[in-house]
């Protein structure tokens, strides 16, 4: 792992982690990402070409900031899927699944990529999440055979959309790959979505998560030099996190660091889609995933959002949403990821309330008070939930009357 140097004189300063810096950021061009992607590359400097390449397959794009949890211990598989929202028990060495794990409202906490080999099951989340997330799953093991490390110091992600052969570890025998389910989503979840997994007869337009077949890599971290060499000597394109993220906005694709605030409940961002399994039962928080599916509605819905680029400058995230023309211009959601696609231009990812009409027209505020005009495609309807549709019982009649 390469670190920045700590400054001399300071033992405070020593005993503190220092920020991530990758090897790929001495490539030619390379541009540090901010916030969630500190550390690693945010682009090479190509944007567009290097966006294209990645939507292509061609090309790899180094995700070695983010965090990697192993469990071992026979009882593992049934553990995890005791505390978290995916059927677990079933996964075979190289399969590939999601999981959340929610607090006792419902809430989410941590989400994980999950991949077993046969003797160890492999969780891919954000770098800052990871300890916390191991700490919390170390808490739960009690007297069961399940051991949690953290081992993001020797293993690192790396990220493609295609079937590039990068060296993956395998340390049990089964390379360490994980397919991202939102672009097959398995069986037992469920989509807000009005549009099909596939094309349809009669319907041209599918979700737009067939089109984001990523996969992570997990590599040995030692050997993250090699990859850098092919990178730098041409016979492996590379691509920034701007890349990625582009194309995860554009496949409508939920991030943890992202969107995920402490009020967010899967259902606001189609996350039953991939991670939560809704034959399964009794897991922390299994009873608000339920009564907000079956009985209620989320209270706010992930939308996407094209954005006016015309004024030269967009939105951070965090950024606020009005209705445009109104006065007040009373929050009606915020921008959680922004990024520029290289066919539809700018794009972001906005949580909004449920009662926002879908033709809405809204503007995103700026810093400097400057508004950009947003339109929204819907994601998640304002009528998600209620699957069960339970009649309602006729009110009774006040005695006497």
């Amino acid at each position: 792992m390469t670190e920045q140097a700590v400054p001399s004189g300071s033992a405070a300063a020593a005993d503190e982690p220092q920020p991530y810096r990758s090897a790929f950021l001495a490539l030619p061009g390379a541009v540090e990402g901010v916030g969630i992607d500190a550390g690693v590359a945010w682009h090479y400097g190509q944007v567009t070409a290097d966006q294209r390449d990645l939507a292509a397959g061609r090309s790899v794009v180094d995700a070695s900031h983010l965090g990697i949890l192993r469990l071992t211990g026979g009882d593992r598989l049934s553990w995890l899927d005791s505390l978290t929202s995916q059927r677990l028990t079933t996964l075979q060495p190289g399969e590939s699944a999601e999981t959340l794990l929610l607090d006792i409202q419902g809430h989410i906490e941590h989400a994980a990529a999950v991949v077993d080999d046969g003797a160890a099951t492999w969780l891919i989340t954000e770098r800052d999440f990871a300890p916390a997330f191991a700490a919390w799953l170390n808490r739960m093991r009690f007297m069961l055979d399940v051991q949690v490390a953290e081992v993001t110091g020797e293993f690192a992600v790396m990220a493609t959309l295609g079937e590039l052969d990068l060296g993956a570890a395998a340390p049990n025998g089964t390379p360490l790959v994980w397919s991202d389910p939102w672009a097959a989503p398995p069986e037992h979840g469920w989509s807000y979505s009005a549009y099909p997994v596939l094309p349809a007869e009669g319907i041209t337009d599918a979700h737009p998560g067939a089109d984001f077949p990523l996969k992570l890599h997990v590599v040995e971290r030692a050997r993250l030099q090699t990859i850098v060499d092919r990178a730098a000597s041409g016979e492996l394109p590379i691509a920034g996190m701007h890349a990625l993220e582009a194309l995860r906005i554009a496949a409508w694709r939920p991030r943890l660091g992202a969107e995920v605030d402490s009020r967010a409940i899967p259902h606001e961002f189609d996350w039953l889609r991939s991670a939560v399994h809704l034959e399964k039962g009794c897991y922390r928080g299994q009873e608000t995933v339920a009564k907000v599916h079956f009985l209620g509605r989320p209270p706010r819905r992930i939308v996407l959002l094209d954005l006016d680029g015309s004024l030269g400058e967009l939105p951070e995230a965090g950024s606020t949403l009005s209705v445009e023309g109104d006065a007040g211009a009373q929050t009606v959601g915020r921008i959680s990821s922004v990024a520029i696609h290289h066919e539809d231009g700018p794009i972001a990812l906005a949580l909004v309330k449920r009662s926002l009409p879908e033709d809405a027209t809204l503007v995103a505020h700026l810093a400097d008070e400057q508004q950009v005009t947003a339109s929204a495609t819907t994601i998640v309807s304002p009528g998600a939930g209620r699957a069960a549709e339970v009649p309602r019982l006729p009110r009774l009649e006040r005695r006497g009357q």
